[in-house]
């Protein structure tokens, strides 16, 4: 990274001590504000060398005295005897959202820099303001707007925007976005993942319009394990001093009108006595709307309590099995990330055929609109950012990333009541100053939101035949989760089961990864491997060793369906697909998927009346 970004990064910030514009703090509910898309056909220009945005001295352009020069200028000759060597017009096009890997056959193995370009018509209004609003751009952005750079961002999966107010013009505008994929080893993710590394502008880019004093952000939610109250905050910003702010829920009859203090928040608490709780099984959600003197805001918000007591986790007070499934934001049927709410929904439903009531999106933020999907279809989410493997633990700058993406990542998604669990990274190696990073970034999750559970895909320890848990790092977290993969990294279908876990943590224990490779359609008998039936046999077999850990509270084995790695490139059983996923990269499910559903089923069953009610005093009861 520039010496520069790394300064920025430690200060704590997304990357604004050094630009000539702050980014705004994203609006919540964005979807909900009076928006313009940008989405559409984007003109690009493939730039590996960065020709567009240094000179020949490797100075960047838009550091220098005119602050010009780059391609973000989208210069025209101004007559046929001016130089200019690249030209947004004679470009090919890109939709957006959407990654140019699996868009031009150029690109499908590029890491580097692309730029876009879109122009849009603007009439802005002068009482007004303006957010320009990008989902996500993997991995680092440069964004300008009329030639002059708003900012820059750093983090493939979150959102950010900047204030355009005094940027717009009326008529024709021009944004150009420089997205670059480059891996780096102090990044988050860092060099080495096992997913495919999507470049470009992968989520929506809208143009938001607000008044001038509006609602930033809010959370409307129950308190920590307490059915009977709702409390949170709504937070205003702009040049009106003290408004008041109303929330309504009008199909429950709730209502308060609280008075901002002198930083535009106000505190809200709300007392309950009758509400129809969200759970898989009832995924209600009521419209809320939140209104502070010319803005309002609605949106569909559920209420519930996730906690854990002893081994049990524990959902409205009951205790409840996740039966689960992690997945990765890819299409298998068609190249390239999630394009849009169908996408979503068929990943979603196809983990509701497997009687699924949670989901784990791993390994990074997916889209806010796949959270919203979960809250309305009834499955619960493990949220993850992508503190994957090995991280540069000692580095500043790599901790001040860590926790801006988690951050971003809370405060986006802490309306929905999907979200159980915050994740802060998978399969991290024990050492000291690891050891010392997760449990700040565990800090900064429970600042921000204290009516969730905190958790990691940790590793599991083996000790001759003995699976133990020896990471200090379970100590910080609500749960002793964990990966791992008997019968297929280690030992095999024939001797797996003479293995035990031994789980001495009075916490729930989730089992966030376990499978095998099956390649669909080839057959022989459970020994061998790549063939459905040996991954057919494997689960059936980790049910039976997972079924023996007393405090097994859920499960998501790896994964709902085949996706693409560079990581994997034997030619005949996976030509760059991990082949782990219980339905094919065609949709075929394989023998193992229709095992987990019969096995979920069971647990369904078993959990139906199973103890762990809790009546309005706290004490328990059986239903």
């Amino acid at each position: 990274m520039h010496k520069k970004i790394r300064q920025a990064l430690a200060c704590g910030v997304t990357l604004l001590c050094l630009l000539p514009a702050l980014a705004a703090p994203t609006l919540q509910n964005i979807q909900a504000r009076a928006h313009q898309s940008l989405n559409g056909r984007w003109q690009y220009i493939v730039d590996p060398y960065e020709t567009g945005y240094y000179d020949y001295r490797r100075q960047p352009y838009d550091q220098s005295a005119s602050g010009s020069g780059g391609f973000y200028d989208d210069r025209q000759p101004r007559d046929k005897g001016e130089l200019v060597e690249y030209s947004f017009d004679g470009s090919p096009t890109l939709a957006v959202p959407g990654d140019w890997n699996s868009q031009a056959a150029k690109l499908e193995l590029y890491e580097g820099t692309v730029w876009l370009r879109r122009r849009f018509e603007a009439p802005p209004r002068a009482d007004k303001r303006y957010f320009l609003h990008f989902g996500a751009v993997n991995y680092e952005a440069h964004v300008y707007l009329n030639g002059r750079k708003l900012g820059t961002h750093i983090g493939g999966f979150t959102p950010f925007q900047f204030d355009v107010t005094d940027q717009l013009k009326p008529g024709q505008n021009t944004v150009v976005v420089k997205a670059d994929n480059t891996r780096h080893a102090d990044a988050i993710p860092t060099v080495s993942t096992d997913w495919w590394n999507y470049g470009g502008i992968t989520r929506d880019v809208l143009l938001a319009e607000v008044p001038a004093t509006h609602i930033v952000d809010y959370k409307i939610q129950l308190a920590k394990n307490d059915l009977h109250r709702i409390e949170g905050f709504v937070q205003l910003d702009g040049p009106a001093h003290q408004p008041d702010v109303t929330v309504t829920i009008p199909e429950a009859k709730l209502a308060t009108t609280v008075r901002t203090d002198a930083t535009g928040r106000a505190a809200i608490s709300i007392p309950v006595s009758s509400l129809r709780y969200w759970s898989p099984e009832d995924p209600k959600l009521y419209g809320v709307t939140i209104a502070a003197g010319a803005d309002r805001v609605e949106d569909r918000i559920g209420f519930r309590t996730i906690a854990t007591r002893g081994r049990d986790i524990l959902l409205n007070g009951r205790s409840v099995f996740l039966r689960g499934v992690s997945l990765h934001d890819e299409n298998p049927l068609i190249p390239g990330r999630l394009r849009g709410e169908g996408d979503m929904r068929m990943l979603l439903q196809w983990a509701k055929d497997m009687n699924c009531n949670y989901v784990r999106l791993a390994h990074y933020p997916h889209s806010e609109a796949m959270l919203r999907l979960a809250d309305e279809m009834g499955l619960m989410v493990w949220a993850e950012v992508p503190v994957y493997w090995t991280i540069a633990w000692q580095n500043e700058a790599t901790f001040a990333n860590a926790a801006q993406q988690m951050t971003d990542l809370v405060v986006r998604d802490r309306n929905r009541a999907a979200v159980a669990i915050w994740s802060i990274g998978n399969e991290t190696p024990v050492s000291a100053p690891r050891n010392a990073f997760m449990g700040k970034l565990a800090d900064t999750v429970r600042a921000l939101d204290d009516t969730r559970l905190v958790a990691a895909a940790l590793e599991v320890h083996r000790e001759g035949r003995e699976i133990t848990m020896q990471d200090p790092l379970a100590e910080r977290l609500d749960l002793i989760s964990f990966n791992e993969y008997a019968g297929w990294y280690w030992a095999s279908n024939r001797d797996m089961l003479d293995y035990r876990f031994t789980i001495p943590h009075d916490k729930p224990v989730l089992v966030t990864e376990f499978g095998a490779d099956a390649l669909a359609g080839l057959h022989g008998d459970a020994d061998t491997r790549w063939t459905e039936e040996y991954q057919d046999q494997l689960y059936k077999n980790q049910f039976r060793m997972l079924d023996a850990i007393p405090g097994l509270r859920g499960i998501t084995p790896w994964i709902l369906v085949d996706f693409r790695s560079p990581r994997r490139p034997h030619p005949v059983y996976q030509d760059f697909w991990n082949r782990k996923g219980l339905i094919s990269a065609t949709g075929e499910r394989k023998k193992a998927f229709h095992t987990l559903k019969a096995y979920y089923d069971a647990k369904e069953r078993q959990y139906t009346n199973k103890v762990g009610v809790l009546d309005a005093a706290g004490e328990e009861k059986r239903r």
